[in-house]
């Protein structure tokens, strides 16, 4: 544990790249709390993919020493932005499901899972961020099931090759893990079934991201751009995605510094009125855990 760098904005820069752009619209104190929780949500997800070991044991260890020491920086830092440490239980069993062979078997496992790697995330984050009303907590969490779902969508083929379907199998019926990792050839049926999979699995998102949009006015106004750029970007990977039409494109999509810019001031602009933007909470899915903490 002692490798974790708090404090630093380098694994943020390294590896949330969409996140390191945004984060230039915070003010540096919360920019540095927003790398610590990164930097921990990063080093157990490192931890859990480092390689084919099974690592749930580790996973488990880990997670029950920080929580049997209080002076643990990882248990002081949530202490001192009020993260109740069973969310983060919920995000490690998140990983540790991934330790397992993954098969997704429709929709509503699709947002429990998205919940525990991603929802817990953003409820994390709200509470960095310094956001008060409880009412906040099920947009926070469907801004992070969102951005799992456009994770989910530009890497399905780099998750085949790790033996995990994360789109729902009732979606994808008749195609197996041999056909997204690219060990069988493809036939244009097989490319619509999956690209209709992904347009699905990108609609699905959007709901999500509206939802996440609507808790916007629970964010103090120091913090709320840099958050309504940050999904706005993760967002553009997903509309990106779906230019490509309907074929199953292996290669990672990513936006270049010239796409990034553009949605920014879009982002931006859109921003300047937002007040006139009535975003409204819809019910997506059932209650989840920490909801109404």
């Amino acid at each position: 544990m002692q490798n974790i760098k708090f404090n630093s904005l380098d694994d943020l820069k390294k590896d949330g790249k969409s996140f390191y752009w945004a984060s230039f619209f915070l003010p540096s104190n919360l920019r540095n709390n927003v790398a610590t929780l990164y930097s921990i949500c990063r080093y157990f997800d490192n931890v859990a993919d480092n390689d084919d070991i099974d690592r749930s044991n580790q996973l488990k260890q880990l997670v029950n020493e920080i929580k049997k020491n209080k002076s643990h920086k990882i248990n002081k830092f949530f202490t001192e932005h009020k993260i109740d440490i069973s969310i983060f239980d919920d995000l490690v069993s998140g990983l540790i499901l991934d330790q397992s062979i993954i098969r997704i078997k429709n929709e509503k496992e699709l947002i429990q899972y998205s919940y525990k790697v991603a929802g817990t995330v953003g409820l994390m984050m709200s509470k960095v961020l310094g956001i008060k009303n409880p009412k906040s907590n099920s947009s926070a969490i469907d801004l992070g099931i969102a951005m799992q779902m456009t994770n989910i969508a530009r890497d399905i083929y780099e998750d085949a090759k790790m033996n995990r379907i994360y789109i729902p199998q009732d979606w994808i019926k008749n195609i197996d893990i041999a056909f997204l990792n690219n060990e069988k050839k493809t036939s244009n049926e097989h490319d619509l079934i999956i690209s209709n999979a992904i347009h699905q699995l990108l609609e699905l998102s959007e709901k999500f991201y509206l939802n996440g949009f609507s808790g916007l006015k629970f964010i103090p106004l120091k913090t709320r751009l840099s958050i309504f750029v940050a999904a706005k970007v993760y967002r553009g990977i997903g509309i990106k995605i779906k230019k490509k039409k309907k074929k199953y494109i292996k290669q990672r999509v990513y936006l270049n510094i010239f796409e990034k810019m553009i949605i920014t001031v879009k982002s931006l602009l859109i921003f300047i009125f937002l007040s006139t933007y009535n975003y409204q909470y819809t019910k997506l899915r059932e209650s989840l855990p920490h909801e109404n903490l």
